[in-house]
């Protein structure tokens, strides 16, 4: 009510997306595909101001957030469409978010990208899709090394077996099912 979008549209904007990101996690808990669409119209309204040109860094972690919900509804409606928003966004995300200047934020947003291309890849039966979310995992490791964030390295990690592990049921090649196996026999207790 204070916060508008004439008076001071930044912060309009970051109460938006602060806004999206408690609607997502109430859509989520409540399992309710609306609330989830208000979060998403809540992020499309903050990327209005918080546009690429003024605000890239803010435009970034928005489209990135975006993405976090696009997906989610997504899967629950089981609709591609909705789950090639979210590579989208995290895409758009990625133009900003680059390795050299925001190491963490690309690696995230670069994980992010290979859930949503494992799921759609999954549910649409295309290895070309799985190939690039194994792509994207294994940007994301370039960054998220076992030293320097051993619970991010190890989250990635994880992802990328379940894509190898369904690039591999699907093509039906046992070496990809072996590089698994060997990732995980190379480490005591696994990962």
């Amino acid at each position: 009510e204070v916060r508008t979008r004439d008076k001071a549209p930044m912060n309009w904007a970051g109460t938006q997306n602060n806004l999206g990101v408690v609607l997502q996690v109430l859509g989520e808990r409540e399992n309710d595909p609306q609330i989830l669409q208000e979060a998403v119209a809540a992020f499309r309204a903050a990327l209005e101001v918080r546009t690429r040109d003024k605000a890239p860094m803010n435009w970034a972690g928005t489209q990135n957030n975006l993405g976090v919900v696009l997906q989610v509804l997504g899967e629950r409606e089981n609709d591609p469409q909705i789950l090639q928003e979210a590579v989208a966004a995290y895409r758009a995300a990625l133009e900003v978010y680059t390795r050299d200047k925001t190491p963490m934020d690309w690696a995230g947003t670069q994980n992010n990208l290979g859930n949503v291309l494992r799921v759609l890849g999954e549910r649409e039966n295309d290895p070309r899709i799985l190939q690039e979310s194994v792509a994207a995992y294994r940007d994301a490791l370039e960054v998220r090394t076992r030293d320097k964030t051993p619970m991010d390295w190890a989250v990635t990690q994880n992802n990328l077996s379940a894509v190898l592990r369904v690039l591999g049921e699907r093509e039906n090649d046992p070496r990809i099912l072996q590089r698994i196996g060997s990732r995980l026999s190379r480490r005591p207790g696994g990962f």
